[in-house]
């Protein structure tokens, strides 16, 4: 059976399984949850997912949101190696690691920043969450140091969520210049992932957009 996602594509969290799907070559029912119209709370979505959050999978019945736990998913019930989710113990910790890093405190960041943006409760970005933001990057940068990927030498699915959260943030807050090792990490996931541009540029251009259009009226 097919799988149906529901989505938006300028949601980074949904965008991290768009790049992960591509790169299994899986074919989904892509079902649109339209956020600003509180889609996801409508009664039969939140049946299904009670944080009612996007991205939401169902598989043949199985339900799972939350892209970090979707993306283990597939790769370990659709992938033809491990290569993208090791089985090694130690090489999973440190893709864990990362992923609870981006979950926990970079997208985090993001929704702080840029959440009273979207709904219209706020035109500006306070000044400590704009200076927080180099915080961040220096983490990243450092991850990266030594190393092509976020989590080491290969791609994984920790790199399917750093880059499409970095690929919006990095638009507003530019100071990621400074950071040779992200610029150079980004540019590779760009080269290297497959169907980039369709599952996160487009989204991203779409985010970005309505952020720069509320950040300009102000």
């Amino acid at each position: 059976m097919t799988i149906d996602f529901y989505y938006m594509d300028i949601s980074p969290p949904v965008r991290a399984v768009n790049l992960c799907l591509a790169a299994l070559n899986l074919e989904v029912n892509k079902k649109e949850i339209n956020l600003f119209n509180r889609e996801n709370l409508e009664p039969a979505f939140i049946q299904l997912n009670p944080q009612h959050t996007i991205p939401t999978i169902v598989d043949d019945g199985f339900v799972l949101w939350d892209s970090h736990a979707i993306n283990a998913y597939l790769v370990s019930k659709y992938a033809k190696d491990d290569s993208l989710y090791p089985k090694d113990i130690q090489k999973r910790a440190t893709i864990d690691q990362r992923l609870h890093f981006e979950g926990s405190v970079l997208f985090t960041h993001g929704v702080r920043c840029f959440l009273p943006l979207f709904f219209g409760l706020s035109k500006t970005i306070p000044d400590d969450q704009r200076n927080q933001t180099d915080q961040y990057y220096e983490m990243v940068d450092k991850f990266l140091e030594g190393k092509p990927w976020i989590a080491g030498d290969q791609m994984t699915i920790a790199d399917f969520s750093y880059i499409s959260t970095l690929s919006g943030l990095t638009q507003i807050f530019p100071s990621v210049e400074k950071y040779k090792n992200i610029c150079t990490y980004m540019e590779l996931c760009k080269q290297n992932m497959k169907d980039y541009d369709s599952a996160n540029q487009q989204g991203v251009d779409k985010y970005v957009g309505i952020l720069k259009n509320i950040l300009q009226s102000e």
